[in-house]
């Protein structure tokens, strides 16, 4: 059998395989990034850079530096002097560069915040930096009973426009499963000039201590099932829609990646996984794509990409209502139990 094509194009990037890890503080070290390119990931996505934490840091650097005559001179000189407050943008930017310069797969920029303060000047520097492209993380949670769903849409839409009228740089959204028509959703996105969507992002849920009577923060990895919810929707989409998917979220292991793919997945993000076991389980999982193929007769991944689509599956159902239903019947009840 001739060599495996494991090879895909995600965001107008050709990739040597689908499996790139996600934002993760990974990407925070450039040792650990070389470990994962080592290990095969196609591409990587680097931490996110956080609204907050950047407008935290204008008002300490406005504060401490822009305003720090205080009248003392021995209290000024424990204040930070003017040109070595090194903001966040700033050790972002550093890293990026340092990455593109020692690493030969694509780097992938990740803002995450909800409005358009900064965001058009920090992409811009993104893309002087070498970004190769944009993940763009729109972390936002719709509490306000005054606010509609479209006005919530609306959002993105508008910040999506607003930088692509400013940077060349291909964009994808990261989008959360709380969309209520997300098919439409999808394709307001590509009209607005995304070159792709990202499923799902995992809004971390707080937890109530209940001996402390207060909700304290909450982190859990993810685990193989809840790769499903994303599966879903990819197959919905897969032929709805032309720009790249990614699947995001749950993926542990090769038969994960090989079933984002059959839906039609055109790459998968790979976190918990490599926080929990290591870089090392990108060529495992590699390997596994490679055996599956094999057991298939696939010679290339484009063979696979979307065969098992809503509208390739031999059950178009099976994807909507009729799955539920089927799952209930299917359902028998343990020794014992009535």
């Amino acid at each position: 059998m001739s060599e495996l094509d494991l090879s895909c194009n995600y965001l107008g990037l050709k990739l040597k395989s689908p499996l790139v890890p996600s934002s993760s503080p990974l990407s925070r070290s450039l040792d650990s990034a070389r470990e994962l390119e080592d290990a095969g990931a196609a591409a990587i996505v680097m931490y996110s850079l956080f609204e907050e934490e950047l407008e935290h840091e204008d008002e300490m650097h406005a504060r401490f530096v822009e305003e720090q005559s205080i009248g003392c001179a021995e209290a000024d000189s424990y204040l930070p002097m003017h040109g070595t407050f090194e903001r966040g943008i700033d050790r972002y930017l550093r890293q990026l560069s340092e990455l593109k310069a020692h690493l030969e797969i694509p780097v992938i920029a990740s803002l995450n915040g909800i409005t358009l303060d900064n965001w058009i000047a920090h992409s811009k520097a993104l893309q002087q930096a070498g970004a190769d492209a944009l993940e763009l993380n729109v972390y936002y949670m719709a509490t306000d009973c005054e606010l509609r769903s479209g006005e919530v849409e609306g959002r993105y839409i508008k910040l999506l426009r607003a930088l692509k009228n400013e940077v060349s740089l291909p964009v994808a959204m990261k989008l959360s499963p709380q969309f209520s028509a997300l098919p439409h959703f999808v394709k307001e996105l590509e009209a607005a000039g995304a070159a792709g969507v990202s499923l799902f992002n995992r809004f971390y849920q707080p937890d109530i201590d209940i001996d402390a009577l207060k909700v304290t923060p909450q982190i859990q990895l993810s685990r193989s099932a809840d790769a499903l919810l994303a599966m879903r929707w990819i197959g919905v989409l897969r032929d709805l829609s032309p720009i790249t998917l990614a699947a995001t979220g749950g993926i542990h292991t090769a038969e994960d990646a090989i079933k984002m793919i059959l839906a039609g997945a055109d790459v998968t993000h790979l976190c918990s996984v490599l926080l929990e076991s290591g870089s090392h389980t990108i060529s495992e999982i590699y390997q596994g794509i490679e055996h599956w193929m094999e057991q298939q007769g696939f010679e290339s991944l484009d063979q696979v990409r979307g065969v098992l689509s809503q509208q390739n599956s031999q059950d178009e159902g099976r994807y909507e209502r009729a799955n539920y239903l089927w799952v209930l019947d299917s359902y028998s009840a343990g020794e014992g139990v009535r």
